[in-house]
């Protein structure tokens, strides 16, 4: 008898657990505010050097106008300069990063073919205001030579998501899931309005990093949380869905993006509007597998006791029936019956491991590969979104809108053509959507923009089935290792995405092109993947390895819900 029986006596996912999960859900959103807040933080407007005395006229072609912010919003870099005369009758071409003195001009012309004497802008840029108001690029003109400070600060973030990923997930199973849950999201509340009045670059990036460090806390322990609180029908269900809120968080970010045009007062309403559920946090239960695993059997009996009394329930379960006999005597609840024997052989192996035969290192590859893709490609379609032309808010928002039902198209056909026959579609699409921007006239804005979103809806799919898919392709002994070499993969993927998305600047579809020929070519390798829908978890790496090869003796009933215990595991082991 094991904890898990718990579900089957109060309910997988009734009024109790319901109300514990979408409250910690919830608090997710802010997960995907603070991931994609960049976007408008460090957005650069339009600019030009400024010159020491007041202007009365300017040119650009042959437009005409008397101060700079009339002709700055149409003024781009590759058709020219800006050409404006001074009160003291002095003549000056504007560069954004150059400025350049006519020397004895005659006439006010746009072309002039006399000497000039060129300077650099020292500090000093007039920006146009008509879409920005005011970010940190224009507060601290991170411009020209300072350009690649702004393009340090979603790759630093990156960073932090990694670093805080790896940190809270141990502690989270030292100290308890709910102290660290409670935790993060103080942080990602006090960091966030902190960040507002950093005040000077190298503050607000070492707040921004720390935010990136609680937040990616919150959503790696958010995971074991709703896991450990939901039963085997739901779980697949109830974890893939705390990407939803990631994507509400994205949309969120486009529409106050779109409201408030000051970073400081975007960064304070962005960092308040999850405030809510600091009221009730400190309310949350700890989770009975970790009570159980700690020895706390009072506090765990009290819990069950708690939710039978919610749910409508009877209270039939005991926490003495949970435990084996000589465990009753030592303490040690019985989580799994294997799981020390497990334990025992996971010491004895490394990475090296998950490359022991020819098999096993193409598996591998392509699993990598594919945790890689999906990483970068959701990062690269949410963070690109901004630069695909049209309004920009708009197209964030629809990054995070098309995510909604991707989940939803995930889960029905992970669980009925399976795991393999979801993941290829889904990156090949990504793949062809990505590839066809090339031949879209220039001119079709709305064509570029929706098969950018298609991408985002596929590769989206991709992302949240490969948690499932690696638990299943590996045995017992290195699953948590695959699993966690194949998160770090992950993040490695997010962190390389903002340098991907710069290459915008070369041309503005080269990082969908770049994640569409990825996608493609890796959704072909995933076809020498083997299918483990309706196949048991395997134990030994022989078993693994025959994966495809042989069919299953064991029924599908079977392999359904090994299947989901293995999500569990994914979840208890990496956090997501």
């Amino acid at each position: 008898m094991t904890v898990e029986r718990i579900f089957d006596e109060l309910g997988h996912f009734k009024r109790f657990q319901a109300c514990l999960y979408f409250a910690a859900v919830f608090q997710a959103v802010a997960c995907g505010i603070h991931y994609l807040a960049s976007v408008f933080l460090v957005e650069t407007p339009n600019f030009v050097c400024s010159v020491p005395s007041n202007i009365t006229d300017v040119l650009y072609g042959n437009l005409t106008g008397s101060s700079l912010t009339e002709l700055l919003p149409v003024f781009k870099e590759a058709m020219g300069p800006l050409v404006v005369r001074t009160a003291e009758g002095e003549q000056w071409e504007l560069s954004q990063c150059r400025c350049a003195l006519r020397t004895n001009p005659t006439d006010f012309t746009y072309d002039f073919d006399g000497n000039k004497t060129e300077k650099a802008c020292n500090g000093n840029f007039v920006y146009d205001h008509t879409e920005v108001y005011q970010s940190i690029v224009t507060d601290w003109d991170l411009v020209c030579e300072k350009g690649w400070l702004a393009k340090l600060c979603q790759p630093t973030f990156m960073l932090g998501v990694l670093i805080g990923a790896l940190v809270f997930g141990d502690i989270a199973d030292r100290v308890g899931r709910v102290r660290i849950l409670m935790f993060t999201s103080l942080c990602q509340f006090g960091l966030g309005v902190a960040v507002a009045f950093s005040g000077n670059y190298y503050f607000f990036m070492v707040l921004r990093f720390l935010l990136a460090m609680v937040s990616s806390g919150y959503l790696v322990v958010v995971f074991v949380y709703v896991t450990e609180f939901t039963g085997i029908k739901v779980r697949t269900w109830t974890s893939m869905h705390v990407h939803a809120a990631f994507a509400v968080g994205i949309m969120v970010v486009a529409l106050t993006g779109y409201l408030v045009r000051v970073w400081w007062i975007y960064q304070i309403i962005l960092s308040t509007c999850t405030s809510p559920f600091l009221f009730f946090c400190w309310k949350f239960p700890e989770t009975p597998f970790y009570l159980m695993a700690k020895g706390r059997y009072k506090e765990a009996q009290f819990l069950l006791d708690t939710m039978a009394r919610v749910n409508g329930l009877q209270s039939s379960v005991k926490v003495e029936e949970l435990l084996e006999p000589e465990e009753k005597e030592n303490g040690r609840p019985l989580l799994e019956e294997s799981e020390e024997k497990v334990t025992r052989s996971e010491k004895k192996l490394s990475i090296l491991d998950l490359f022991g035969t020819w098999r096993m290192a193409g598996r591998t590859c392509t699993v990598w590969a594919i945790w890689f893709i999906g990483s970068l490609g959701y990062y690269v379609f949410s963070l690109g979104s901004v630069n695909l032309g049209g309004n920009q808010y708009v197209n964030l928002f629809l990054a995070g809108a098309v995510e909604l039902p991707s989940y939803l198209v995930g889960c029905f056909a992970m669980d009925r053509i399976g795991r393999k026959n979801t993941c290829v579609p889904a990156l090949l699409l990504a793949g062809v959507a990505c590839m066809l921007i090339i031949v879209v006239p220039s001119d079709i804005e709305a064509l570029a923009i929706a098969l950018s979103m298609t991408g985002k809806f596929a590769i989206a799919i991709a992302f949240g089935l490969i948690y499932l898919y690696t638990c299943e392709l590996y045995p017992t002994i290195i699953r948590s290792l695959a699993v966690g070499s194949g998160s770090m993969m992950c993040r490695v993927g997010s962190v390389v995405a903002p340098f991907c998305v710069y290459l915008s600047d070369v041309w503005i579809y080269l990082p969908q092109l770049i994640v569409g020929i990825l996608a493609f070519i890796i959704g072909v390798l995933t076809l020498l993947l083997p299918e483990t829908l309706g196949k048991p978890l395997t134990t030994t790496l022989e078993e693994a390895e025959a994966l495809g090869q042989e069919p299953s003796k064991k029924s599908s009933a079977q392999g359904s819900k090994y299947a989901e215990e293995g999500l569990e595991m994914n979840h208890h082991e990496t956090g997501a």
